[in-house]
């Protein structure tokens, strides 16, 4: 070094060691957070039956480098797989193994179908079929696997290896500081605004043109028509002008040039989505494909990969919560946010005409009610911790004298069906591959 760059270094040598010691506090509390959010997704039934499932596609695993047959090992396949003689190589229902999942890269599949915790349609905790091979004992998971604590470690152990760095996009001042490492993972996981907004169209139309102007750029879409595209849009009823324009600071790269169509909740700039506007714009799966892609991604540049099951397992967890729109005959309020598997349950004794308690009267037996209807939510990781219907785990998270007083007024019991509550009240927690379930 000469003595220039010798003082240059005195500043990275001090950032590095400030960086680690805050760092680990860091990662500790997500590790905490995670714990808390999944800590009552346990392995309950060994089939719920869904069909639904979940599409895997090969232009997501390209972007980490990594085979799409390497993701679909250990999980249960929902698409049949033929060779070219017309032989079955992976029939419905089966668990991928190790050779099944080289066939679909050999075929060059582009997508392929699989069970998901995030579709699981079990009410109480998830089914072996949805989360497929335990990665400890490449074996189907056995029940009473404490699924859920097993991926907040897989997710938070890393976290101290992560980056805590924001690097700084040249340009104009603000244009953007892209946020990496660590606090994007706390941001995708908390749902948070990020730094650095991507726009996103909130129409389909025809990008018409990008002007500069001054310290920005304005990127003009005609919602008017898509020229000869399929089902031509007419702009909304009301709107003066049928052109809708985005200001984005020049310096932001774009995704789409003058004439491109454009379709609803596409990204038109570089930067971070935010992920409320695309959960209205685009519906949850574009929502949980970008989450698990963005997550993944920040593990992998940073050397650390985590199998997406237990991503998947987090995001299931996120869109776990929904607002009571209309109670029907259940006991449940309306504007009430609660779990979507305890209004399936409310539901499903209602329609099955099931004794209901109505607030004091008793519900005639054997007379189907209404079902309640309700909206899909988005929250980030502490909201659900705090939404959850155990008062108890809720209190021993965060904000402990306002969960108890809520849940005093409000004479909430708690059912003992998580860990955390077992523990709190000293009781085995039910789960454990031996647990009667």
């Amino acid at each position: 070094f000469n003595v220039l760059e010798y003082f240059i270094s005195t500043h990275g040598a001090r950032k590095g060691t400030t960086d680690t010691a805050l760092k680990t506090a860091a990662a500790g509390y997500l590790t905490r957070r995670l714990v808390d959010v999944a800590q009552d997704v346990v392995v309950r039934e060994n089939d719920c039956g869904d069909n639904e499932g979940l599409i895997k596609y090969k232009t997501d695993c390209e972007e980490i480098n990594l085979p799409l047959g390497e993701r679909m090992w250990g999980r249960v396949a929902l698409d049949e797989l033929k060779n070219d003689a017309g032989e079955t190589v992976i029939k419905k229902g089966d668990l991928i193994n190790r050779e099944q999942a080289a066939k679909i890269d050999e075929f060059g599949i582009k997508q392929f179908k699989v069970r998901s915790v995030m579709r699981c349609k079990s009410i109480k905790g998830i089914c072996q079929k949805c989360f497929g091979y335990d990665l400890g004992s490449n074996d189907l998971v056995q029940m009473g696997s404490a699924v859920g604590i097993v991926t907040a470690q897989a997710i938070g152990e890393p976290g101290t290896q992560l980056t805590m760095r924001t690097f700084h996009v040249g340009g104009v001042a603000g244009a953007s500081d892209i946020t990496q490492g660590l606090p994007r993972v706390e941001e995708v996981f908390e749902v948070r605004s990020p730094k650095g907004e991507a726009v996103i169209s909130e129409y389909d139309g025809v990008v018409e043109s990008i002007v500069s102007h001054g310290a920005e750029k304005i990127i003009k879409i005609n919602m008017e028509s898509t020229k000869g595209a399929k089902g031509d849009k007419k702009g909304e009823k009301g709107d003066k002008n049928e052109i809708r324009e985005y200001s984005v600071p020049v310096g932001v790269g774009f995704f789409v040039e003058k004439g491109d169509l454009v379709a609803k909740g596409v990204q038109l700039t570089e930067g971070n989505l935010n992920l409320q506007n695309l959960f209205e714009l685009a519906g949850s799966e574009a929502v949980e494909r970008y989450i698990i892609k963005e997550v993944e991604t920040i593990y992998v540049t940073q050397g650390a990969s985590i199998n997406e099951k237990y991503l998947e397992v987090i995001v299931r967890q996120m869109f776990s919560r929904v607002r009571i729109i209309d109670p029907g005959d259940t006991n449940l309020l309306p504007g009430e946010i609660s779990e979507k598997w305890t209004v399936w349950e409310e539901n499903e004794k209602v329609s099955k005409g099931g004794e209901k308690e109505e607030r004091g009267k008793k519900g005639e037996k054997g007379k189907k009610g209404k079902p309640a209807t309700f909206e899909q939510l988005l929250l980030g990781i502490t909201k659900v911790s705090l939404t959850t219907d155990s008062f108890l785990s809720a209190a021993s998270f965060q904000e402990t004298a306002r969960s108890l007083i809520n849940a005093a007024i409000e004479a909430k019991e708690d059912r003992l069906r998580g860990l955390k509550e077992n523990v709190i009240v000293g009781r085995l927690i039910p789960a454990g591959t031996g647990n009667r379930v």
